[in-house]
């Protein structure tokens, strides 16, 4: 018996509660409105929940200036200013296409707008708003994610 248990802990157990996690990176987007904090949420491309722009390391680009890139990308953001440190992090389970869930830590890096540019790479694909920190943390699903915003 113990043998058995053995081996599904070694071939099930272990692998689905020590699977390394992946590595994105997240754009916090704020701006300063009639002497309020706001902060930038778009909606995902499969479900249309509201999320923070974040991807995958980009070759040859640090955290922040990946941060930057996916803000553009998704959300048609032009920067003021990138903090270099991460603001802070937050974990989440990626649905695969096949449907299984890849554990992630995502970076948060901070960016200040500037402005928001109206044709962008993925304009057709999200909607995007501004809410106040508040107000963004009830609207994510990531418990983590909803502290950070409430950190504003």
């Amino acid at each position: 018996m113990s043998v058995w248990l053995r081996n599904i802990w070694e071939e099930v157990g272990r692998p689905l509660f020590l699977r390394p996690r992946r590595v994105q990176f997240a754009a916090l987007c704020t701006r300063i409105q009639e002497d309020h904090e706001e902060v930038l949420l778009i909606t995902s491309r499969d479900t249309g929940r509201w999320i923070i722009p974040k991807g995958w390391p980009i070759d040859g680009l640090n955290g922040a200036e990946t941060a930057l890139q996916e803000a553009w990308e998704e959300a048609g953001v032009r920067a003021d200013a990138v903090h270099n440190d991460p603001f802070g992090r937050f974990t989440y389970d990626k649905i695969l296409k096949d449907g299984s869930a890849q554990p992630v830590l995502t970076n948060v890096y901070r960016i200040s707008v500037r402005a928001l540019a109206e044709e962008y790479p993925e304009a057709d694909q999200r909607e995007r708003n501004w809410f106040s920190p508040a107000d963004a943390a009830t609207r994510v699903r990531e418990p983590e994610l909803q502290a950070l915003l409430r950190q504003l």
